[in-house]
């Protein structure tokens, strides 16, 4: 009986998690990719669906962003709404969790719903007619999303390759072809962290060489083009330690949107505060766009951006400022710390500060997500370069970046000391943006915390979040992270 009802469980969800785009033209329960899927242009439907599991609230559309700053030092709850409590002080369990059923509707919510999808895609879209620019376009796009998909997955449950802590190299499931039914519907245990990294950086190569280019900050960023591929995947390769692919990589998508060394193509400093409530960001390489018709009536003041960091809408959350630490971190002139305002809020001791990021500039708490932006390829650049020996070079990316910032160049440094200042460069580059945690535990460091609450050692259990107990429970191959057995 166990065994039954696993596979109906699996079936079910993946089935019905996969296939909510599809035209409802019949019962729900009869579609098939040759029902729902018959020619090429009838793919973009679903390919929409996979763009919409990005802007989720349990993923980019906030968890993403927020979680990985109060895990570690950038920021600091001021209101108890219940949320984000127990990341806070990194307390055991709580993590972000990207790999959870709804266990009211046994429906995948979350990435490996995105991954099927995908995998159907990238599967049946080979069965059928039509234009065959588009099917490589398609194409192009789901596996860029399929390569994010993972990747977070990965950075999230395991350890990067090269940093294991006593040797557990074990990441999570890896699925390229599409489960939708109960026929193909099966258990498998993780696959290691090589497994997973191989097949993102498979993914993102095709991406690169199926699609176009699309210029910064323009529309056609929207979806992932082909320096959004370059540049994850020279992010990709920073992570996995590949430093010379890293540089090399970040260089190409600098030379596919015309970014030059000095820093020209980025904004001027006078420009940074109004470019996050511009739609598209000037600098975006990757956004999604929200419009109101993606939300319901109470998602913005619950669930966005805007309401969770600021106070400028009736009713908004405003749990979270930065911290003192992040604050003490920015250098005189610099625009970018001109984006916390001095504020008070009921309830909360003393001055906190707002965020100026998330305005929720087109009404009413809506706004859009930069994913990708084009300052990270300085700050990957000059990473990887001060990580092969480079230190002019990465010094050179360091200040470039600066430059357009408000902020005076640095000189003579080399060695750990560039590359606490690039880190630092990072943190307060893309405060709020969800960076920090995972720059941190990628580089093997101790996560860093705000105030009085205790660092988290690399080596800790923590650094990796657990599984959920009900996958462990219905998957017998499904092995939980050490720590939380």
């Amino acid at each position: 009986m166990k065994n039954f009802i696993k596979i109906f469980i699996v079936g079910s969800v993946l089935f019905f998690g996969a296939c909510d785009s599809m035209l409802e033209t019949e019962p729900r329960q009869d579609l098939t990719p040759e029902t729902a899927f018959t020619d090429v242009e009838s793919f973009e439907s679903l390919l929409l669906s996979i763009y919409g599991k990005v802007r989720s609230f349990d993923y980019y559309g906030q968890t993403m962003m927020v979680a990985p700053e109060i895990m570690a030092d950038n920021l600091r709850i001021i209101a108890n709404t219940g949320r984000y409590i127990g990341q806070e002080v990194n307390a055991d369990r709580a993590h972000i969790n990207l790999w959870d059923f709804d266990e009211d509707t046994n429906e995948f919510r979350g990435i490996y719903a995105g991954i099927n999808e995908a995998n159907i895609l990238l599967t049946e879209i080979e069965e059928v007619e039509g234009d065959e620019g588009l099917r490589t376009q398609l194409k192009g796009e789901a596996y860029f999303l399929r390569a994010l998909f993972y990747f977070d997955l990965a950075r999230v449950y395991g350890y990067e390759p090269g940093q294991e802590v006593n040797g557990w190299s074990t990441s999570v499931i890896l699925r390229t072809t599409p489960t939708l039914g109960f026929s193909n519907a099966d258990f498998r245990a993780r696959s290691t962290n090589r497994e997973v990294y191989d097949q993102i950086e498979s993914d993102l190569s095709n991406a690169v060489s199926s699609l176009g280019t699309e210029a910064i900050g323009t529309e056609g960023i929207y979806r992932a083009s082909k320096g959004a591929a370059e540049l994850l995947l020279a992010r990709v390769y920073l992570y996995e330690g590949k430093d010379s692919e890293a540089a090399s990589m970040a260089t190409q998508a600098m030379a596919t949107f015309g970014l030059d060394n000095t820093g020209e193509g980025l904004l001027e400093a006078a420009g940074y505060e109004a470019a996050f409530n511009t739609f598209p960001n000037p600098e975006s390489v990757f956004e999604i766009e929200i419009r109101s018709v993606d939300w319901s009536s109470v998602d913005g003041v619950n669930n966005s951006m805007s309401s969770l960091t600021a106070d400028v809408y009736t009713g908004a959350q405003f749990i979270v400022t930065a911290t003192d630490e992040l604050l003490d971190s920015y250098s005189a002139g610099d625009v970018r710390r001109n984006m916390w305002e001095e504020t008070t809020r009921s309830g909360a001791d003393g001055v906190v500060y707002e965020s100026k990021k998330w305005l929720g500039a087109k009404g009413d708490f809506l706004e859009n997500l930069p994913i990708l932006r084009a300052s990270e390829l300085y700050l990957i650049r000059a990473e990887a370069r001060q990580k092969t020996g480079d230190a002019t070079g990465a010094l050179a990316d360091l200040n470039a970046l600066r430059s357009k910032r408000g902020v005076s160049s640095l000189a003579g440094l080399s060695g750990n000391a560039l590359f606490q200042a690039i880190l630092t460069e990072r943190r307060i580059e893309f405060a709020l943006e969800g960076h920090r945690w995972f720059d941190l535990k990628r580089n093997g460091l101790t996560i860093s915390k705000a105030g009085s609450i205790e660092p988290v050692p690399y080596s800790d259990y923590r650094i990796l979040a657990p599984i959920p107990q009900d996958e462990i429970i219905l998957n017998d191959l499904l092995e939980n992270n050490p720590g939380y057995n």
